[in-house]
């Protein structure tokens, strides 16, 4: 709430005609000046009166003001400025994980910035609320593609029967009884894994529901289900991306079940391809061997290791990402390794 000498002050400054951000120990920015690669705060525009008037109570010395209490923030990068907006990245849980998510901000959601210089170097960025809103609610997604080692070879020499067939499809029939919440695609040969997850937002009923290690451990029974059933080792690729379909499920089947949607923009499958195909030329190449799975850096980055040293020394290699400016990491490896590392699992 608006407090009464924060009325004083903007009915004060309505009265001579002063502009928002005006006093002296404010610095102001537009979009295109806002530093790159800086910790910035944003919050809802429904927010902007109240956080000026803490600030300039703090200007003229009064020790109870509490600019910081004003609202709620969301911590974000920018990486670059285009006239159609920002690529930025935003952080969904800086307590428990490391979660850093990459989006874009429209102009149009951009509403004002400023910093009070002489106190704090972070600006405090507002934006439209309806599009803050949307974005912690939107659903989120983690995907993987898993592909099996081998399979042409294990056709041309006539390993895999029909029996084989039927009894792969039977066991992931069994697997993803267990797992509700994921969507499995598959093929005979590899196998496309869908789960969403939203951030949450404190004053709705919609949580935090990030778990991506629970796809590390399902890896393992698809490793297990797979050599016995096929006779053949697989190979996953990770990463996550943002979804339009929000609030939608995580499958679309058709009434003439002929038709079935992911419910999912392609981006993320075509990052996954991206560092597909960065993996296949590193290993042509001798940069690294074969490994079980390798992950995008964003997704890799967010999961709780138990250890800073054992996430800083992992392994990785660069591809290129779509839709950002900043190159890109894949990180790869043996995933029980990895499952041992982490506090969650």
């Amino acid at each position: 709430m608006v407090g009464k000498n924060s009325w004083r002050i903007l009915f004060a400054m309505a009265e001579i005609g002063m502009a928002m951000f005006s006093n002296k120990s404010f610095q102001k920015f537009e979009l295109n000046e806002l530093p790159l690669q800086r910790d910035i705060f944003m919050m809802d525009e429904m927010w902007i009166d109240e956080w000026e008037a803490e600030w300039l109570k703090v200007f003229n010395g009064d020790e109870k003001a509490s600019p910081y209490e004003v609202g709620c923030i969301t911590p974000v990068h920018i990486a670059k400025v285009t006239t159609a907006g920002a690529e930025i990245s935003w952080y969904p849980n800086t307590h428990d994980r490391f979660h850093e998510v990459k989006t874009f901000l429209p102009t149009d959601a951009f509403v004002a910035s400023a910093v009070a210089c002489e106190y704090e170097k972070r600006p405090q960025l507002f934006v439209k609320g309806t599009w803050l809103r949307k974005l912690h609610l939107r659903s989120n997604s983690i995907f993987a593609m898993i592909d099996v080692v081998d399979m042409t070879k294990a056709i041309q020499t006539g390993s895999i029967s029909h029996e084989r067939l039927i009894a792969l499809r039977n066991g992931l029939d069994e697997i993803a009884v267990m797992y509700p919440l994921l969507s499995f695609i598959s093929f005979a040969d590899s196998l496309l894994l869908k789960t969403n997850w939203t951030a949450g937002v404190f004053d709705m009923d919609v949580s935090y529901s990030y778990r991506p290690e629970s796809m590390l451990v399902l890896f393992q029974k698809l490793q297990a289900l797979y050599l016995e059933s096929l006779g053949l080792e697989i190979y996953g690729v990770f990463a996550q991306g943002s979804n339009e379909y929000y609030e939608d499920a995580l499958l679309h089947i058709s009434k003439s079940q002929n038709h079935v949607s992911l419910n999912s923009l392609g981006l993320p499958f075509a990052q996954i391809t991206l560092i597909e195909a960065a993996a296949r030329k590193a290993i042509r190449n001798g940069e690294h061997d074969r490994m079980e799975f390798y992950m995008d850096e964003d997704l890799f980055h967010s999961l709780t290791f138990d250890s800073y040293d054992r996430k800083s020394g992992w392994p990785s290699a660069s591809y290129k990402p779509k839709l950002t400016s900043e190159p890109g990491k894949y990180f790869y490896g043996v995933v029980g390794d990895l499952i041992s590392c982490l506090r969650e699992r």
